[in-house]
């Protein structure tokens, strides 16, 4: 399913790069997801834009075994 991920694709991932485009920061991670999805769900999201994107989710795991899953509705 070539092209499923990619902006345009069904599944849409990562359209800001991910977490290590980002450097990984310290307990940010997960913060700097949310925001972009936001963007996202707003129509805000400039170049990355999903088109009608109407549902978003963020997932994070960290050291230690913490975990937080984010999921957004329009």
């Amino acid at each position: 399913m070539k092209g499923v991920t990619e902006i345009t694709g069904k599944k849409p991932v990562n359209m800001s790069g991910g977490l290590i485009s980002k450097g990984e920061p310290i307990g940010a991670s997960h913060l700097g997801q949310i925001v972009e999805l936001v963007w996202q769900l707003k129509g805000k999201a400039g170049k990355r834009q999903v088109s009608n994107a109407k549902v978003a989710l963020g997932h994070v795991l960290g050291g230690g075994g913490n975990c937080a899953v984010t999921i957004l509705k329009k």
